[in-house]
């Protein structure tokens, strides 16, 4: 059986506020983690004591105070010191983005900045502890291997490759329709990747009412990825709406799912599988 994750979460420094903290030990343990919380105003000494002594598998830190660039680094040090560094470090609060990008830099495994969901901090914690205790298996998600198309909704394709053959000199590849979309779909070629013209078939069409609404323009953004079936379990593990729960046959005959905007600020993202083309189907 293996051994429940064990985490620490501490209030280094001066910092008075812990409602955060307190929402954040709540929600691992609602993810079946044993959580241990050290209270208020913990020096960086006292924090790696206690995650020693309580043998935990991560230590959670949160600053509102400003003073992570002193209290993080501190806390791996003395961890260091006691060779105890293979323990995750994992912080959070009101930490700039240059901040945040040096800390894991230097050695704090992840921040979390305010707007993360408490699934997508359990999601890690768990799959960061799974890989130190070499339990991770065959199922660590790689990143996205690049941007597999841009798809850019157009009221006519004929039309849109006015532009595009006469003034940037691109060819495009047959028209297809794609009637479970409701949409024509013509793929450029363009280096290691695509532009993908949206072309509504009816007026019925989501792409007919984002010309509506929006006009014609950038419609999504697809990343290429493999193992699309899990990465989408993964992403609604930790919390993200999904348009597509289970993959859809897309316009290049491989599975493809959509995110809601929502996950990306307002951008709908393609996740697409080109080792999953169906035999017989050419992209």
């Amino acid at each position: 059986m293996k051994r429940k994750i064990r985490v620490l979460i501490a209030k280094p420094g001066l910092d008075g506020h812990d409602r955060g903290a307190l929402v954040i030990a709540q929600g691992l343990r609602d993810a079946g983690m044993e959580v241990i919380y050290t209270g208020l105003r913990q020096t960086p000494k006292q924090i790696v004591r206690a995650a020693l002594q309580e043998d935990v598998d991560a230590i959670g830190l949160s600053c509102l105070s400003g003073a992570h660039n002193v209290l993080f680094p501190e806390v791996l040090r003395l961890l260091k010191e006691e060779q105890a560094e293979d323990m995750i470090v994992f912080g959070g609060g009101v930490i700039p983005r240059p901040d945040a990008v040096r800390l894991e830099e230097n050695g704090i495994r992840k921040i979390f900045t305010p707007g993360t969901s408490v699934k997508a901090v359990a999601a890690f914690v768990e799959q960061a502890v799974r890989e130190n205790r070499g339990e991770a298996g065959d199922d660590v998600l790689e990143p996205p291997a690049g941007v597999d198309h841009i798809g850019i909704a157009v009221r006519s394709i004929d039309e849109a490759m006015t532009f595009y053959a006469d003034h940037l000199h691109l060819k495009a590849d047959a028209t297809v329709e794609v009637p479970e979309q409701g949409v024509k779909v013509a793929f450029i070629p363009l280096g290691n990747t695509k532009l993908e013209l949206l072309e509504p078939l009816n007026e019925e069409s989501p792409v007919a009412k984002f010309i509506e609404k929006r006009g014609e323009g950038i419609h999504h953004i697809a990343f290429s990825t493999d193992s699309l079936e899990a990465r989408l379990a993964q992403l609604k593990k930790e919390g993200l709406p999904i348009l597509n729960e289970t993959p859809v046959k897309g316009a290049g005959g491989y599975p493809i799912a959509f995110l809601h905007p929502k996950a990306a600020k307002g951008v709908l993202v393609e996740l697409c599988e080109p080792e999953g083309l169906e035999e017989g189907v050419e992209a």
